[in-house]
């Protein structure tokens, strides 16, 4: 019997030839085609979709004030801004790679509130001033990797989350950290209709160990590229966990809250043979559609212009949180 060959990522169609621009869309298929695959419901707000991203535009973040730390620069080749701000997956705003940037005007980040709760001793809400003002903020250049196997190099700007935990005093019962998206449908429009946030349930939820929530490593993200976090990469505020896949980096975080029981997260709901809870990077375990053992690092050349490098276990930062892990199976706890 003939051997069946198994994909890699080498095999997936590249995401600029996946995702075809709209009127491209609208030109191959025809506005009925398009229409006729969509529920009633929805055919409106996908006609108004295809109209041309007619959302107000994303505002310029505030510039920052915030110390360089000399442990945490690096001397990484950095991924240039308008890569950063405009090539990313927030679904709320969209599938393709460019509808945050284009889409994440809607979203309104002031005033803001960011209840920190549960198995805490002392609960605590956070307002929009205190995120940029209440810890002094520092930037970190991390290392930034998808789960699709592409990767850049951010210089994030924030505050270690342990600081946050440590003024709401968490309890012994406390084993766990859950993170809340902010749930705005008439602002988001992935979250209002499903066909265009990619089939998920929302608010988007994520989760920690509270040890991992500890490290040091682990920040809340207010800024980047030294100014204040534009809506499309989750402000006002986000979560950065520099040595798991992207999407355990949920964006415009609305609550924390401290659990004796692992909460639920959004993509291991909705796909838990593909994306496992912990989403360390880790070369040797692969996604099931292609393979995890290299990424194309997005610079400063074009979409098509990448440089392919191999895939560093913890994302290149093994000395500083492989402990985390000790006697556990990385390849069932994925």
């Amino acid at each position: 019997m003939k051997k069946l060959r198994r994909f890699t990522e080498a095999d997936v169609t590249a995401e600029s030839a996946f995702f075809m621009q709209r009127r491209q869309v609208l030109q191959a298929l025809g506005i009925s085609a398009a229409t006729l695959s969509v529920p009633a419901m929805a055919r409106a707000d996908l006609l108004d979709w295809f109209k041309g991203h007619d959302r107000p535009p994303a505002p310029s973040g505030k510039p920052l004030d915030f110390t360089r730390p000399a442990e945490w620069q690096s001397q990484l080749a950095q991924t240039p801004e308008d890569k950063v701000t405009g090539y990313n997956n927030f679904y709320e705003f969209g599938l393709d790679k460019a509808d945050p940037a284009a889409n994440a005007g809607s979203l309104k980040t002031d005033p803001w509130m960011l209840k920190i709760d549960g198995e805490v001793a002392k609960p605590l809400t956070l307002d929009h001033d205190d995120l940029t003002k209440r810890f002094p903020l520092e930037e970190r250049i991390y290392r930034m990797r998808c789960v699709e196997a592409w990767s850049m190099v951010v210089p994030w700007i924030g505050f270690p989350l342990h600081k946050l935990l440590a003024l709401v005093e968490p309890t012994s019962n406390a084993k766990y950290v859950a993170f809340k998206t902010i749930y705005a449908p008439e602002q988001m429009p992935g979250q209002k209709d499903r066909f265009i946030g990619g089939g998920l349930k929302y608010p988007y939820v994520e989760g920690l160990r509270l040890d991992e929530a500890m490290h040091p490593l682990t920040m809340l993200t207010t800024g980047v590229y030294g100014k204040a976090l534009p809506p499309q990469n989750g402000a006002p505020v986000r979560l950065t966990v520099p040595w798991k896949y992207g999407f355990k980096g949920i964006k415009s975080i609305v609550s924390i809250t401290l659990t004796r029981e692992r909460p639920p997260t959004t993509w291991n709901l909705s796909a838990p043979d593909e994306y496992g809870f912990y989403a360390n990077v880790n070369p040797h375990v692969d996604h099931p559609r292609w393979s995890q053992a290299t990424e194309r690092f997005i610079g400063s050349g074009g979409v098509l212009d990448v440089k392919r490098q191999p895939t560093l276990l913890f994302n290149g930062y093994a000395d500083q949180v492989a402990s985390l892990y000790k006697g556990l199976d990385l390849r069932e706890s994925f």
